[in-house]
């Protein structure tokens, strides 16, 4: 796999944003966690004044042999009826893609059920069928999941060659959850008792079993966090490889990368460990009711700018999230400085 050159984020762009920051009509620190997404946008751009308007979301589906298990609520043919689904229109997502007015790519990383479209918006990078069940044998070998990762990329340079400025990103998988709790376990050291939730709507009975499945692969497999490539292909999914794949390729071409929920969040774990200054890219949009979601985001060192308590997936959250680093980014360039509207600032010393 090739070594991805992340540059650093333009550290003279993002202090010019602070200074304009303290300079727009309003108290310094008041619109809170939107000032910082709008100057962070201004040092992966390079510009103190920087754009969220070419915007793209990219969700990308997989099957889990580990749902052979018990681990869902749903059957594992729901994966491709969801994608003819968001290939139709018809899913949360295409409605706030729509809403957004972001360009919506639908990918086929390795759904069991080949998908044929001939929708624009659909890409075909599979890497295999389905995962092989994690609980009993590797999810996948060590070249799948190089090739999850290297198709990510590809897709990552075509956003590129867009010139898109941010990029949201989900998943659809039944059984991912189970994927993203394995893991969010070996990259962080957390027990996955403490971490295993319900997915898409487990009984107690089903939230235990799975919780055991996950606990006993671990033990089985026994993933090295320092080799996160292994990691991916002893208990990840094809999707899971493809959007870290993704996030390198996007870092590499200072493209923002807007994180949905828990799944999307262990790709980051991958993509970081692959490539640390990666997480300069991206940004928390929600937090995930996935019990083991926070623990990927303080790995991370990000701070989610919603909590909805979703856990739909589909890049539902980040879809969201990208409306409001738009807002940012709107009130950071368009707000007057208190020079131009002739309004008093601050009296320095005063309460």
């Amino acid at each position: 796999m090739r070594k991805f050159k992340i540059p650093p984020l333009v550290e003279a762009a993002a202090e010019a944003a602070a200074v304009r920051q303290a300079r727009l009509t309003k108290p310094l620190g008041s619109l809170g966690l939107l000032e910082d997404a709008a100057c962070r946008m201004a040092g992966i751009q390079g510009s103190a004044t920087p754009s969220a308007s070419n915007r793209w979301i990219v969700v990308a589906a997989s099957d889990h042999g580990v749902t052979e298990e018990g681990v869902s609520a749903y059957p594992p043919e729901v994966t491709a009826q969801m994608v003819h689904n968001f290939l139709n229109g018809g899913a949360a997502i295409n409605v706030l893609a729509r809403q957004a007015g972001a360009s919506l790519i639908v990918v086929d990383a390795g759904i069991r059920s080949p998908v044929a479209s001939g929708s624009p918006g659909f890409r075909s990078t599979s890497a295999g069928r389905g995962t092989a069940n994690f609980a009993r044998a590797p999810a996948m070998s060590r070249g799948q999941a190089e090739l999850c990762v290297s198709n990510g990329a590809e897709v990552a340079e075509e956003l590129g060659e867009n010139r898109a400025h941010i990029v949201a990103l989900g998943d659809m998988g039944i059984g991912n959850t189970a994927s993203a709790t394995a893991i969010t376990a070996a990259m962080t050291g957390t027990d996955p008792a403490l971490i295993t939730g319900r997915g898409a709507g487990l009984d107690d009975a089903g939230l235990d079993r799975k919780a055991a499945t996950i606990r006993a692969a671990l033990e089985l497999h026994g993933p090295d966090p320092d080799d996160p490539l292994g990691v991916l292909s002893l208990v990840g999914g094809f999707e899971i490889g493809f959007l870290a794949g993704l996030m390198l390729g996007a870092s590499e071409r200072r493209i923002a990368i807007a994180l949905d929920g828990y799944i999307v969040t262990s790709a980051a774990l991958i993509a970081h460990a692959l490539e640390p200054r990666s997480a300069d890219y991206m940004f928390a949009c929600h937090l995930s009711a996935e019990p083991g979601h926070r623990v990927g985001l303080d790995r991370l060192g990000l701070e989610p700018l919603l909590d909805l308590k979703l856990r739909l997936g589909e890049g539902s959250g980040a879809a969201l999230g990208i409306m409001i680093i738009e807002a940012a980014v709107k009130l950071h360039n368009e707000m007057s400085t208190f020079e131009e509207a002739a309004v008093s600032g601050r009296v320095r010393g005063d309460p």
